[in-house]
């Protein structure tokens, strides 16, 4: 397992945070009107980021009337109703006073919506029904058209179509929740051309990407967060999983930050991008993505720009960070001196070789069982080629796993005397607390040279993979 801190405590902060930025104005108050409804009770929840919940419950008067109030202002965004059971529709919280009546045809939800008192929402149900005639058009040429024309010819028209309508819409009501909701998904027109006429480069245009991949976004603004998983959440992860992921920290550090700080006029929308991209690279197996992590702590964390968390929590993170900092891949290692199962004590910066595999690890641990034996056989295989040797440190000194250790070692034949086997129970220094020891096993390559990290978060597959690098290097 990796690190982390709890996302649901997280969301759950988000929602009942009160603090001065968006505290209530107002109470609100949704009637929502199905004549013939006979469910006893209605529910009201909303969209955050990858979740939905519930937020309020109304009963039937008996005739099909429901009415959702509350003593705070809604947060702006996407909400629904829905019986729980088979029906749902959507409808928006946006820049109104809250205080409106919806109303429906009981045998089509989203079909009949209509608003009172809501503008945002009758631009809504209307630009619904135009959605929902395309949709029965898709469906009909589905299941009448032969499948070549389908998908060559019809997809694209209508697809067309919709755009054009879409941009209509958006073009003729810029400020509406509806119209920035969709222009948030669209995707930025890539130039290929610069300010001086010159041809772009596939690299430079790439660049450019991630540059403005958010244009079209508006971070700034709070309600994004309340939005469909496709509209705001997916859009995110994209940026960081594809974009950004095969770029090198010091170039993701300055993007990251830009899109951060745009976010900083929407507090809600700005606490989740730090916390949930601290998060992503806290729980991140790219060894050099550590580095992103301690960036956003230092920056976010350590400035005092995160609200809303307990402070206990916050100084976890900036002492993993600072910890974190002194790890990274082209840190000097920090010495370690401990005893082998003869009492004789090796030191981690005078060990023999061209480099050192440090592995802190446990026979007690599922993984450890797993992994350790398959890095050993990776090891056997480069240890005369690269000159390697082996710092393997027992986690759990303890009287019951000692002997399992011992166990282990002959079971899996590890008995390379280049792989030095560590009892953890005595150190020069507490290595659980120097090298943030937290989880098992944690494998890192060192440069007996300069006694640098060549690489850490290691594997049998990546290390076959370095040391395959390293062989051409020679």
């Amino acid at each position: 397992m990796r690190h982390s801190f709890s996302i649901l405590s997280i969301l759950i902060t988000l929602m009942l945070l009160p603090t001065a930025a968006f505290a209530a104005k107002d109470s609100y108050k949704i009637t929502f009107i199905a004549e013939g409804n006979k469910d006893s009770l209605l529910y009201m929840g909303y969209y955050l980021a990858q979740y939905k919940f519930f937020c309020d419950s109304a009963v039937n008067n008996g005739k099909g009337k429901f009415v959702f109030e509350g003593d705070r202002e809604l947060d702006p965004g996407l909400y629904y109703i829905t019986n729980n059971k088979d029906r749902f529709v959507e409808f928006v919280v946006y820049r109104e006073k809250q205080r409106y009546t919806l109303s429906t045809d009981n045998e089509n939800w989203k079909l009949g919506m209509t608003a009172k008192g809501s503008r945002e929402n009758e631009l809504f149900f209307n630009f619904n029904r135009v959605n929902e005639v395309f949709y029965q058009e898709f469906e009909t040429a589905k299941n009448t058209m032969d499948s070549v024309e389908f998908n060559t010819v019809f997809i694209p028209a209508q697809r067309h179509r919709l755009d054009s309508i879409r941009m209509a819409y958006i073009n003729q009501y810029p400020d509406c929740m509806l119209s920035r909701m969709m222009l948030a998904t669209k995707d930025v027109d890539i130039p290929k051309e610069k300010a001086d006429g010159s041809k772009m480069t596939d690299q430079e245009r790439y660049e450019w990407y991630q540059l403005h991949f958010f244009d079209n976004m508006p971070l700034n603004d709070d309600f994004i967060l309340r939005t469909p998983k496709s509209v705001f959440y997916d859009r995110v992860m994209e940026y960081v999983d594809k974009l950004l992921g095969r770029t090198p920290p010091d170039v993701i550090c300055p993007l990251l930050d830009r899109v951060i700080d745009r976010a900083e006029p929407a507090p809600q929308v700005y606490r989740w991008l730090i916390l949930n991209l601290t998060q992503h690279y806290l729980q991140s197996r790219i060894m050099v993505y550590d580095e992103v992590y301690v960036h956003l702590v230092q920056r976010y964390f350590a400035t005092g720009k995160v609200q809303g968390l307990e402070p206990s929590t916050i100084d976890e993170q900036i002492a993993r960070a600072n910890k974190w900092e002194k790890l990274l891949v082209g840190r000097v290692a920090p010495e370690l001196i401990l005893f082998d199962t003869v009492h004789t004590p090796h030191s981690l910066h005078h060990m023999p070789g061209r480099y050192t595999l440090l592995l802190f690890w446990s026979p007690t641990c599922g993984h450890c069982r797993d992994i350790i034996p398959a890095v050993y056989k990776t090891y056997e295989k480069y240890a005369d080629l690269l000159d390697v040797t082996a710092f393997a440190i027992l986690t759990e000194p303890d009287e019951q796993t000692l002997a399992k250790w011992k166990t282990f070692l002959v079971d899996h034949q590890m008995t390379d005397p280049r792989w030095v086997h560590l009892n953890g129970a005595e150190a020069n220094v507490d290595w659980r607390e120097v090298y943030d020891v937290q989880t098992t096993p944690q494998i890192y390559l060192v440069d007996n040279e300069d006694h640098k990290f060549l690489a850490k978060k290691l594997n049998a597959d990546i290390l076959e993979t370095i040391f395959q690098a390293l062989m051409k290097d020679k």
